[in-house]
């Protein structure tokens, strides 16, 4: 019953996180964005980590996208929904998605501690956000820090991208 509720969860959240990118109204892809940040949660829920499924819904879910929100408001939505698709940089984009993806078991691979389970509750001691940030910023710190300088980019792009051209 597990293995079915983690698979259902899954594919939700493959099929929601695929929507925020390729669907072409902002707000059809804040709600998307919002409803694959529950649905991690979710999983998180299934590894019994509710403290960071309950991070990741007030944070991310609350906080976050009520920021991509009133960006979104600042945006014309109608003309972003008929401006033509770049498929030059689209196609770039891909490319290094996939170079990304490519290389993610390779970084893996150069951290020990990496490829042991995370084990989030144990019956021998209380795991809570001590010992959750002791974790991240000893045997994980340069996954956690991959993880930032991913995020970082992803900010960078989008600025890129809301950059308006000047006009002559």
């Amino acid at each position: 019953m597990e293995q079915i509720f983690f698979w259902s969860l899954a594919v939700g959240l493959l099929a929601a996180a695929t929507a925020v990118v390729t669907l072409r109204n902002p707000v059809t892809n804040a709600v998307c964005l919002v409803l694959a940040l529950v649905l991690q949660a979710a999983l998180f829920i299934t590894l019994e980590a509710t403290f960071l499924a309950a991070v990741q819904v007030i944070v991310y879910a609350g906080a976050v996208m009520v920021l991509f929100l009133f960006v979104i408001m600042l945006l014309d939505v109608k003309a972003e929904a008929r401006r033509p698709v770049p498929w030059a940089k689209a196609g770039a984009v891909l490319v290094g998605a996939v170079a990304v993806v490519a290389g993610v078991p390779k970084l893996v691979a150069t951290f020990p501690a990496a490829r042991e389970p995370l084990r989030w509750s144990s019956h021998a001691m209380p795991f809570g956000a001590k010992e959750l940030g002791t974790l991240l910023f000893t045997s994980y710190a340069p996954l956690f820090l991959t993880t930032g300088v991913l995020l970082l980019v992803a900010t960078i792009g989008v600025v890129v991208l809301c950059r308006r051209d000047p006009s002559p």
